[in-house]
């Protein structure tokens, strides 16, 4: 009678070394970051079996490979922002200090890269005053020269820097390398005629011919209820008219138009004087690119935001934080 061949117990334990060596491969390469040639000296195999153990390893499925973005948070804000509905593109920068001019710095540099990507030679930017406008212009760092005319979107207040639109019109398009357009003609007109007389002045009205006809715009957004406000620098009587802004409802300004926090133009005597473009003929420019950070500035965003005003909105962390808590109905706007 035949004898059975017994299986050799020599085979088994040959699987186990194989896979204990192909374990130790795998920690040491993708955990401790040594080279194959590393390996190979260190556990005494040859290089191509290290690389063969490790490919195998992949092949089973053993490696696991997760990648964390840096800034997984903030393209999550971002997604939030944008389920708030009224814009197409959110885009939050780090909260990188309490300082709110440090803050404010990196979102203009983030809104000046933004820019960047949407002018070509040839086009028309239409812009504000104000901070944000402002802190877009010093973050410029043009890679070439743009051939772009920059045109004021509203009448202009002199006085301090930020608020003369004529002024931060002229840095922009230096910083551009292409030229710029003044208007000369104030924010507010004593009265609805007035204003109305100066827009259809020949020099008035193809500066704003020109503005209504930007590809884009880049513009801030203002609070109205913060002491801070730099409304208030626009026009002399309007710290005096507090009472009656605060009655009209107004949350926030848009191209120096108060809006409630519906975003819909408040019924205010300043708004009906305003040399400015309207909001319907804002509404036709193509990319419109609102700046905004600070505490003060999460509720006039969210109004903005409501009015269907902005494709782009630009700010900081937490600044979107305040807006969402406000959105969903979490402590008062300022």
């Amino acid at each position: 009678m035949p004898i059975a061949k017994q299986k050799s117990p020599s085979a088994p334990r040959e699987e186990i070394v194989i896979a204990r060596q192909m374990h130790q491969a795998l920690v040491l390469h993708f955990l401790e970051g040594l080279t194959q040639a590393q390996i190979a000296d260190q556990l005494g195999l040859s290089h191509a079996t290290v690389n063969r153990l490790i490919k195998r390893g992949r092949q089973l499925g053993l490696v696991e490979i997760k990648i964390k973005s840096p800034v997984e948070p903030l393209v999550d804000m971002e997604e939030q922002l944008l389920a708030l509905g009224g814009i197409s593109r959110a885009i939050v920068v780090p909260t990188v200090s309490d300082n709110l001019q440090t803050t404010l710095q990196t979102v203009g540099e983030a809104a000046a890269r933004l820019l960047l990507e949407h002018i070509a030679d040839g086009d028309t930017i239409c812009i504000t005053g104000g901070k944000g406008v402002s802190a877009v212009v010093a973050g410029l760092q043009a890679p070439r020269r743009f051939d772009v005319a920059v045109i004021p979107a509203t009448g202009c207040v002199q006085g301090k820097h930020y608020t003369d639109v004529n002024h931060v019109s002229t840095m922009m398009a230096d910083r551009l390398g292409g030229h710029s357009f003044q208007i000369h003609a104030p924010l507010f007109a004593d009265s609805a005629a007035e204003r109305d007389m100066l827009i259809n002045m020949r020099s008035v009205a193809d500066v704003f011919r020109q503005a209504r006809d930007a590809k884009v715009a880049v513009v801030g957004i203002g609070s109205i209820l913060s002491d801070d406000s730099s409304y208030y620098d626009l026009h002399p009587s309007s710290s005096t008219d507090r009472a009656a802004i605060e009655r009209s409802g107004a949350s926030c300004e848009l191209l120096a138009h108060l809006l409630d926090d519906q975003g819909s133009v408040c019924d205010y005597s300043l708004n009906r004087s305003l040399v400015s473009l309207t909001l319907p003929e804002f509404a036709s420019i193509p990319t419109k690119i609102g700046v905004a950070s600070g505490p003060n500035k999460a509720g006039p965003i969210l109004s903005v935001m409501r009015g269907h005003h902005l494709d782009t909105l630009v700010t900081d962390e937490a600044t979107g934080a305040r807006v969402l808590a406000l959105a969903n109905g979490e402590g008062q706007s300022a």
